[in-house]
């Protein structure tokens, strides 16, 4: 079987790593670290198990399975079409790669350029930036090279200064935990897990990476894929590492700096602490970074996936179009799309996870056809019921009762209707074998 060398996997791991890794993910383990405080470490668990355990394990179900289309189809072709559609637009131009914009401005350039014609700069800056990663995304089988090669290693090494400042000087002790973290930490850990969709766009990744694993000499599909799975792993490993040390600097900041709102007000104060002005910079360089990288990892997913829906539109002439429309909504349309598409976003999400878990489970269930189309019914009308209440929108009856369902006020009641779901479909009985 074909094999990397080991420099040239954790290459590829260390691009797969740069595609996760967001403003989000930059922003959410400092915070989770401010407010755990002193339960920092169970939190930082429940943490783990939703920002890094489920995107790899959505890497191996899609590498395995030859794609989301194919663990979606079990449910039916056309709820596979619908909802892969909706994870597209949602981790892409209705969402995130608006976000990595806005995110990157705010960070890099509002700080040193405010004022009345702040618009202007936001202009500029929008306009430089989608021009950028799109050059980039043009070329998805070179991502190795520009984010592998080149900038994310800039990123890590930022992030280590960070931390080794922090070590060395820390802020102060850790405090009390608030909020949710005082009651339940991990499970507060893992529901703000959520908030990196790393899961949703772990679904859509393994693609570009397998292009990019197959521009650098594999060519035997069976290598490809062992490849691929490297690099999930190689990808979760840093994410972990990372994620720790951020959690770290906001665990250290947390009786200093407690009046902290968000992640980026608690990353702010902790490097304009450690750095003075000097951390202004080096955290605008973090966030531009990473922003870069995931956006050119989305706008390529994106071009591939509706290039294969719609091939009459070329690959590159849709990274153009979802850059040109990005670009203009991050600049007047972001609040108004988000309002429409985070709720949408929570929808999937349940179901996200659990099509990851059926195809890992595969092997236990193949037989029986019908867990899939029962477990997906439930758990995407759970997950309707309770997006709909958290908008202020009651069904009558049915949404007073589901507030009964163990975990809905945390925001697990999709969880027990999915086991309930998955246990019809089992009975429905095994799919019939033709004997011959």
């Amino acid at each position: 079987m074909e094999k990397f060398k080991i420099k040239d996997r954790i290459l590829i791991g260390i691009t797969l790593f740069s595609m996760f890794f967001g403003a989000g993910n930059l922003i959410f383990p400092p915070f989770l670290g401010a407010e755990a405080g002193k339960q920092t470490i169970p939190a930082f668990i429940g943490f783990v198990l939703s920002a890094v355990c489920l995107p790899v394990l959505g890497v191996i179900a899609v590498t395995k399975s030859g794609g989301i289309n194919n663990i979606a189809s079990k449910v039916h072709p056309k709820f596979a079409f619908v909802f892969i559609m909706i994870l597209y637009l949602s981790i892409g131009p209705c969402l995130a790669i608006p976000r990595t914009a806005s995110t990157s401005f705010s960070m890099a350039v509002t700080p040193f350029f405010g004022g009345e014609k702040l618009w202007i700069f936001q202009i500029i800056y929008t306009i430089i930036f989608f021009v950028a990663t799109s050059l980039v995304a043009l070329h998805p089988e070179k991502l190795t090279e520009f984010l592998g090669k080149r900038l994310t290693p800039i990123l890590l090494m930022l992030i280590l200064v960070l931390f080794v400042g922090s070590l060395i000087h820390p802020a102060g002790d850790f405090a009390l935990a608030k909020g949710d973290y005082s009651k339940n930490a991990p499970v507060a850990g893992f529901l703000y897990g959520y908030q990196t969709m790393d899961t949703l766009a772990a679904l859509n990744f393994g693609m570009i990476v397998a292009m990019n694993v197959r521009e650098k000499g594999i060519k035997k599909e069976k290598s490809v894929m062992y490849e691929t799975l490297n690099a999930g792993w190689i990808a979760g490993v840093l994410l972990f590492v990372v994620y720790g040390m951020l959690a770290y600097v906001g665990a250290v900041s947390s009786d200093k700096f407690s009046n902290a709102i968000d992640g980026t007000e608690t990353l702010t104060s902790m490097v304009s602490f450690l750095f003075g002005k000097a951390g202004a910079i080096l955290l605008a360089v973090l966030f531009v970074i990473a922003c870069f990288n995931t956006c050119v990892g989305l706008l390529s997913c994106c071009g591939k996936y509706f290039n294969e829906v719609f091939p009459k539109v070329s690959y590159k002439k849709w990274v153009l179009i979802f850059a040109g429309f990005s670009m203009v909504v991050s600049n007047v349309g972001l609040n108004a799309i988000l309002k429409f598409s985070v709720p949408l976003l929570n929808t999937i999400y349940p179901m996200a996870i659990l099509l990851i878990l059926l195809s890992c489970l595969e092997k236990f269930i193949k037989d029986y056809k019908y867990i899939y189309v029962c477990s997906v019914i439930f758990c995407g009308v759970a997950s309707v019921i309770s997006v709909l209440d958290q908008q202020g929108i009651a069904i009558p009856l049915i949404t007073e009762y589901a507030h009964f369902i163990p975990g809905y006020e945390l925001g697990f009641g999709w969880v027990i209707p999915t086991v309930l779901g998955i246990i019809i479909g089992a009975l429905f009985g095994k799919k019939t074998k033709n004997i011959s």
